[in-house]
């Protein structure tokens, strides 16, 4: 394993792991993501719930296999989650051309209308998931003390990057 490597890992793991708890949680989670996916309207009603699960499922599958520290798991966990990532922004890119602003549940209960930062921030994570494919597949010798430092450095990352749109805001001018 590359630094690099465990660094993307636990990044992404925490995305992946905090966006499918969120959504599972409870009965008000699983509601409201159902709700937003029909808001995006994105996916036919009677696929709704299917898609749904889809989508949890997939980021549980992700999650698990970017924690597996043995390299091929790395390598088909860094590449589906970028191929969800990618669907995620297409998703909301075709959305946002349709004037659909409908409130982003990635993260749970969230009233912020989708916007371009939310564009921004899954391409972030896509370059995460390459960087990590590129770490995944780079030799290197393996010293605890820097995996441990890359692997916390990656897991504050994934928890920002979770919480990324209430920094947005805090940084964005006010209306007058």
């Amino acid at each position: 394993m590359h630094y690099l490597d465990v660094a993307c890992r636990l990044l992404l793991a925490a995305v992946f792991v905090t966006a499918a708890w969120t959504k599972v949680s409870g009965k008000a989670g699983w509601a409201a993501f159902v709700g937003s996916l029909r808001q995006l309207d994105q996916v036919p009603g009677p696929l709704l719930r299917p898609a749904a699960f889809a989508v949890v499922a997939t980021e549980i599958v992700v999650a698990v296999l970017l924690l597996v520290p043995v390299r091929v798991a790395g390598w088909i966990g860094f590449a589906l989650a970028g191929c969800l990532l990618l669907s995620f922004t297409l998703v909301i890119g075709r959305a946002l051309s349709r004037g659909n602003r409908a409130p982003c549940r990635c993260f749970g209960a969230s009233s912020t209308p989708l916007g371009p930062i939310h564009i921004v921030r899954n391409l972030i994570l896509v370059c995460v998931a390459v960087l990590g494919l590129a770490g995944a597949s780079a030799p290197g010798a393996f010293e605890v003390p820097y995996a441990l430092l890359a692997g916390v450095a990656g897991l504050v990352a994934g928890i920002l990057i979770t919480a990324f749109e209430d920094l947005v805001a805090l940084f964005k001018p006010t209306a007058r």
